[in-house]
């Protein structure tokens, strides 16, 4: 049994299509990425999982408990990171972790769960001070902690890294990386190498319709048939050149002399490519084919390009 199955869930505001008969089921130890363009109705459906609002219909079931019928067993299951972050900017680190461990009414010992969370999301060095003297990077790491606190056998992250400086962003990752091998995650964000780095799959929303579901390594082929080459030539090419080659689709210029090469059909070009260096007495410098990045994939699948 799938961990979340999501089954035609359709979301209006008011005359305003959310989301549009989504439906995607997501196994326990997965994690997911949730990608779309801003307004793509990523938070919405984040939402509708952890009971914070409706849907105007459709189905979601969290280890086989209605997300409505049953939101406070499947609230138990859940660790929620908003994308705003609410927290109580007057309470301390501790006292506000130890307030929420309350509220799953936990029977741990509160001291050490708080103890080892400020440990794994490294808020040693702030968690004598009030919420409200934190900067942004640290403010995320206890709304981290909070999504954590009651060991959730899924954690939803809606933009967790937003904020953090680059040493940071590397170690959040590296937290968000340990917990999926043990944890189902589904995780909201922007920064496509962060989908790359972290995520075993990718699901990519558009206007409210579910656009791309694979794996991380395999996506690519969604996208179409799209395949570049980057090449560097010893002598200045002109564009118009390179362009009216029966087998490239289109040309990039890099730099005065390296170029990217769209071939046409998503054929392997690089021997016409040496070819047309030959009969026009180029030397080629270097030729390899371009890896195609996970951010291209997304701006094609939603038509940003």
């Amino acid at each position: 049994m799938a961990t979340i199955e999501i089954k035609n869930i359709t979301k209006y505001y008011g005359t305003q299509k959310a989301l549009d008969d989504v439906s995607v089921s997501i196994d326990k130890g997965e994690v997911v990425g949730l990608l779309g363009p801003n307004g793509a109705g990523k938070s919405t459906l984040m939402k509708i999982i952890t009971s914070f609002i409706p849907p105007t219909s459709g189905t979601i079931t969290v280890n086989g408990f209605d997300v409505q019928d049953d939101s406070l067993k499947t609230r138990r299951l859940i660790g929620y990171l908003p994308e705003n972050n609410p927290l109580y900017l007057d309470m301390y680190v501790k006292e506000y972790l130890r307030f929420v461990l309350g509220v799953y009414h936990r029977n741990n010992n509160k001291n050490t769960v708080v103890k080892d969370m400020i440990d794994l999301t490294g808020l040693g060095p702030e968690q004598n001070k009030k919420i409200g003297a934190l900067s942004k990077g640290y403010r995320q790491r206890v709304g981290l902690a909070q999504a954590l606190i009651h060991d959730p056998e899924i954690l939803i992250l809606d933009e967790p890294t937003s904020g953090l400086d680059p040493n940071q962003l590397v170690e959040i990752r590296k937290i968000i990386a340990e917990l999926g091998k043990r944890k189902t995650v589904i995780l909201s964000t922007h920064i496509m190498q962060e989908v790359e780095a972290i995520c075993g799959r990718v699901v990519i929303i558009d206007r409210g319709k579910i656009v791309a579901d694979d794996s991380t390594g395999t996506l690519s082929k969604l996208s179409g048939s799209s395949v570049r080459f980057r090449v560097e030539f010893k002598e200045n090419v002109k564009i118009s050149v390179l362009k009216k080659l029966p087998f490239v689709k289109d040309a990039v210029q890099l730099k005065e002399t390296e170029w990217l090469l769209e071939a046409k059909g998503g054929k392997d070009i690089r021997q016409d490519i040496f070819q047309f260096a030959v009969d026009n007495n180029f030397h080629v410098l270097s030729l390899s084919q371009a890896e195609q990045k996970m951010e291209d994939i997304f701006r094609r699948l939603t038509k940003g390009l």
